[in-house]
């Protein structure tokens, strides 16, 4: 109980420096005194504890960096536990939270958004972010509904649907972009996955979403447990597999909607941080899912200043998670290859 506290305490910590180390870094340098009290003061409504310091600068703070940073958090936590469930109930250790086409979904409905230029805001999303999320669910529903037989949904069967509906979307996502030419940066951008120009109103938007998933699959954390022996032996303890794997991917693909419609296509972060997660905490996912959460969030501000940080025109974010997932993913290939032969 003690080393669980303490580690809970050093995670807090270690997070905590992270964020004030991604607020004073960028094309302008904050330093962490002048960060501590805009925060301070802005949250007690008071400006006088940051009176001497140039407005520019504590609009960066306030209105810029920090609502950026807990979007990446919230992102990056959402795809984690995404990824968490992705890999257990699909008993698949390469699985992420895209496995099942949901990337090719919501970048053909985000292309189509973007080459519309139809724009128009809804609750805070506009029309592209609106596109992605619709894109992403249809494609859910349609792999599941492809992969059921009777009331079951087979594992394989499921991954084979997502695998092929993928490519048919990429395939036609290819076609849009030769036509499209005009708009081949900014749809190439999105695609890369980037927190720029995230603010307040992007928080509000996914919290919602981040609060009920997160709140679902703490509660079917124990089924979860127990749906890793197989689904005859999940029954035998009382379990309705089928029922429970329906919701419990239903949730995680929305949390995966949802963040895709607010960053873009950010890879890799859903499927290495439950596997270096795994490691410290074992497979028990009432530790799994929290603390997958915060790593995944701290990864993606880590990521996320970097992209902005180390050179002047930023880099979608998505190219750090994967430069570094890619060596990850080529380690756990190699890992089960090794348990094979």
């Amino acid at each position: 109980m003690k080393k669980n506290k303490l580690s809970l305490i050093i995670l807090g910590v270690f997070i905590v420096s992270i964020i004030f180390l991604s607020l004073s870094l960028g094309a302008v340098k904050v330093n962490v005194k002048d960060i501590i009290n805009i925060i301070y003061a802005k949250t007690l409504g008071t400006e006088t504890t940051y009176s001497n310091l140039d407005s520019s600068i504590v609009y960066i703070i306030w209105n810029i960096r920090l609502p950026r940073i807990i979007v990446s958090l919230f992102i990056g936590g959402m795809l984690s536990i995404a990824g968490v469930t992705y890999q257990g109930i699909l008993k698949n250790p390469m699985a992420d939270p895209f496995v099942l086409g949901i990337s090719s979904g919501a970048a053909l409905g985000a292309t189509i958004g973007i080459i519309s230029k139809i724009s128009f805001n809804i609750l805070g999303l506009n029309f592209i972010s609106l596109m992605a999320f619709a894109g992403a669910l249809l494609v859910i529903f349609v792999v599941y509904n492809i992969a059921r037989i009777k009331n079951e949904v087979p594992v394989t069967t499921l991954l084979l649907s997502g695998i092929a509906m993928s490519q048919f979307l990429t395939a036609i996502l290819s076609i849009l972009m030769m036509l499209n030419d005009r708009d081949l940066n900014k749809i190439f951008f999105w695609t890369m996955g980037s927190l720029s120009g995230k603010g307040w109103e992007s928080i509000a938007n996914i919290i919602p979403y981040t609060v009920l998933g997160f709140i679902i699959l703490m509660y079917y954390s124990k089924d979860m447990d127990i749906l890793l022996l197989g689904d005859e032996s999940a029954k035998n303890l009382g379990v309705e597999a089928d029922k429970i794997k329906k919701i419990i991917l239903v949730t995680a693909s929305i949390l995966t909607a949802a963040s895709v419609s607010v960053s873009g296509i950010i890879g890799f972060v859903g499927l290495i941080v439950p596997h270096i997660v795994r490691i410290f905490v074992g497979p028990k996912h009432s530790k799994l899912l929290p603390l997958s959460f915060i790593t995944g969030g701290a990864l993606m501000v880590v990521c996320d200043t970097i992209a902005r940080s180390i050179i002047p025109q930023e880099i979608p974010v998505g190219i750090i998670t994967a430069i570094l997932g890619a060596p990850f993913f080529i380690y756990i290939l190699k890992k089960k290859k090794a348990e094979v032969f």
